[in-house]
C-alpha cells in the first residue's frame, strides 16, 4: 500500500494542472495565467521530473527501497502546501516544479519495490494494481476539480504523502529480500521473505530463498572483478582513482547490452505511449474537448476520462494473466493509433480553420457525440498500455534502479515536449494535424512493439534478464511473422 499511495499521489500531481488551467487562464483575479504561461505551467512539472528521476535510482540503491519510500514524499508535502498558499504566479510555478521533481524521485522506489517482492505468477497483476492507484489519483483529482477549488484540492492531496510516510514509520514496509542480500544481510532477507509470503515459516520459503541467495552471490563483490572473471580475494580496485573507478563501473553496469537493450525498449515504448494522443492534451484537456465540440460539458468529460482510466486499469488486472503483456501492449497501441487518426479526420472535415483550443472564443457552437466517443476510446486504449509494468521487469538487478530512473526521466522529457508542443502543432497544423501526428507515432509504435516487446508475464526476473544476455533477437513469434520466416527459408 505504501508504494500504491506513492502512485496515488503521483496521479494527483500529474493531473493537477488540468484543473488549475481552466480556472486561471486569463482570469480576472489576482492569480491569472496568459496563454503562454498556461502552456508552460501545464508542461513545467514534466520538465523538472527528469531531475528527480535521475536522482531516484542512486538514492534507492544507496539507502534501500524502504527508506526511499519515506523520503521521496517530502518534495510533494512541500509542493502541496505551496500550492494551497500560492500568492503569485512564480510561487505557483515553483510548487508545480516541486511536484515534478517529487514525481520523478518516486519512480525507482515504486517500480523496484513491487517487482522485487512479487512472485512471478502474480507480479504482473500486482504491478498492474499499483498502476491502478495512478488511475485512482488521476480520476480523484479530476473529481476534486469538479467539486472544490484547486487550492482545496491541493490541501486534500497533502493527506496522501503523509499517510504513505506513516505506513513506513509504523513498520509495515519491509525492505526487499534481494536488496537485503546485496547488502550482506542474509538473516534480515529471510525474515523479509517470510513476511512478504504471508507471515509464513522459514521452511516454506527455503527453496525460493536459496535461489535468491544464489542469484545475489552472482552480484556480490566488485563489479570490475566480476567482469574480468577474477576472484574478489585478489581485488585491489578500491585503490583505483575514485573517478576512474566510477566510470569503469558505470561502463560495466550501465553500458552493457543487458542494460542498454531493455533501456532502448522502455525509452521508445514511453515515447510512443506519451505521443499517442491523450498525454499531450491532458493539461489543456478541458479546452481541447470544447474545441472539438464534444456533446457534453468539458468538465464532465474530464471526470469521465478519469473514471474510464480507472476502469481500464481494473480490466487490465483481470486480463493480464491470460492475455499477457505483449498482446495487451500491442493492441492498446494500435487502438490509440486508430482513435487518433479518426479524431484527426473528424477535425479536418468538421472544424473551422479558426478553432484554437487556447482561445475559447473560437470554439464551435454545434456539438457532436462522434468526437466524444472517439476521445473515450482513446482513453480506454491509453489505459491498457503496460509501459510502467514492463519497466519494473526488464532490467538486471545491478542497474535496475538507475536504469528505471533514466527511463522515467526520458518519459517525462517526452511528456514535457508533447505537452509544450501542442500549442505549436495547433498553430501550424490545427487540431487535425496535431492528432494526425499522434496517430503516426502510435502506428510506428505498434510496429516497433510487435517486433521488440517481450512477454514477461509469469517469468522470473532472472529469466527476463537472460533475454538480453544473448545475441540480438526479435520477439515476434506468431502465424503472421511465421509466414515470412517460412518464405525466407
Amino acid at each position: 500500500m505504501a508504494p500504491n499511495l506513492l502512485l496515488l499521489d503521483l496521479g494527483m500531481a500529474v493531473s493537477f494542472a488540468t484543473i488549475v488551467i481552466p480556472e486561471l487562464l486569463n482570469s480576472p483575479g489576482e492569480l491569472s495565467l496568459t496563454d503562454t504561461q498556461a502552456s508552460w505551467f501545464g508542461s513545467l512539472s514534466f520538465l523538472t521530473q527528469p531531475f528527480g528521476a535521475l536522482l531516484s535510482g542512486p538514492l534507492v540503491d544507496h539507502i534501500g527501497r524502504k527508506k526511499a519510500t519515506f523520503l521521496v514524499n517530502i518534495p510533494h508535502v512541500i509542493a502541496w502546501i505551496l500550492m494551497y498558499f500560492a500568492w503569485n504566479v512564480p510561487v505557483l510555478f515553483i510548487a508545480n516544479a516541486l511536484l515534478g521533481i517529487g514525481t520523478g524521485i518516486m519512480e525507482a522506489p515504486i517500480n523496484s519495490y513491487v517487482g522485487e517482492i512479487s512472485e512471478p505468477s502474480i507480479r504482473g497483476s500486482l504491478c498492474t494494481v499499483t498502476q491502478l492507484f495512478l488511475s485512482i489519483g488521476i480520476s480523484g483529482m479530476y473529481f476534486l476539480g469538479s467539486v472544490v477549488t484547486w487550492q482545496t484540492a491541493a490541501m486534500i492531496s497533502l493527506a496522501i504523502p503523509f499517510t504513505a510516510m506513516c505506513l513506513v514509520v509504523i513498520g509495515v514496509v519491509p525492505d526487499t529480500p534481494v536488496w537485503l542480500l546485496s547488502q550482506g544481510r542474509e538473516e534480515d532477507a529471510l525474515k523479509s521473505l517470510c513476511y512478504l509470503r504471508g507471515w509464513t515459516t522459514k521452511e516454506n520459503v527455503r527453496e525460493e530463498f536459496d535461489k535468491l541467495v544464489i542469484y545475489s552471490k552472482s552480484l556480490d563483490g566488485c563489479a570490475i572483478c566480476w567482469k574480468e572473471s577474477k576472484p574478489d580475494t585478489d581485488c585491489d580496485h578500491d585503490k583505483m582513482n575514485v573517478f576512474k573507478r566510477f566510470f569503469v563501473k558505470f561502463n560495466i553496469i550501465m553500458l552493457c547490452k543487458e542494460t542498454l537493450r531493455p533501456l532502448l525498449l522502455t525509452m521508445l515504448y514511453f515515447t510512443f505511449v506519451v505521443m499517442s494522443g491523450l498525454t499531450p492534451v491532458k493539461p489543456n484537456m478541458v479546452n481541447v474537448c470544447s474545441a472539438f465540440g464534444m456533446a457534453d460539458d468539458s468538465n464532465n468529460i474530464v471526470v469521465m476520462v478519469g473514471v474510464i482510466t480507472l476502469l481500464s486499469s481494473i480490466v487490465v488486472i483481470g486480463v493480464i494473466k491470460f492475455l499477457g503483456k505483449r498482446k495487451l501492449g500491442i493492441s492498446a497501441m494500435f487502438g490509440s493509433a486508430v482513435s487518433c487518426a479518426a479524431l484527426s479526420v473528424y477535425a479536418n472535415y468538421h472544424l473551422s480553420d479558426s478553432v484554437f483550443s487556447y482561445d475559447p472564443s473560437t470554439f464551435p457552437q454545434e456539438k457532436s457525440v462522434v468526437p466524444l466517443v472517439l476521445f473515450y476510446l482513446l482513453t480506454i486504449f491509453n489505459g491498457f498500455n503496460v509501459s510502467w509494468v514492463i519497466l519494473g521487469e526488464v532490467f538486471p538487478f545491478r542497474s535496475r534502479a538507475s536504469a528505471q530512473g533514466a527511463s522515467a526521466a526520458w518519459n517525462y522529457v517526452v511528456m514535457f515536449l508533447g505537452s509544450k508542443t501542442l500549442i505549436d502543432l495547433e498553430l501550424n497544423f490545427r487540431l487535425s494535424g496535431a492528432f494526425a501526428t499522434y496517430a503516426a507515432f502510435s502506428f510506428i509504435g505498434t510496429i516497433y512493439l510487435y517486433f521488440f516487446l517481450p512477454e514477461t508475464e509469469g517469468i522470473s526476473l532472472q529469466e527476463v534478464e537472460s533475454y538480453y544476455t544473448n545475441k540480438f533477437r526479435i520477439f515476434a513469434d506468431d502465424w503472421f511473422i511465421n509466414i515470412f520466416k517460412k518464405s525466407k527459408r
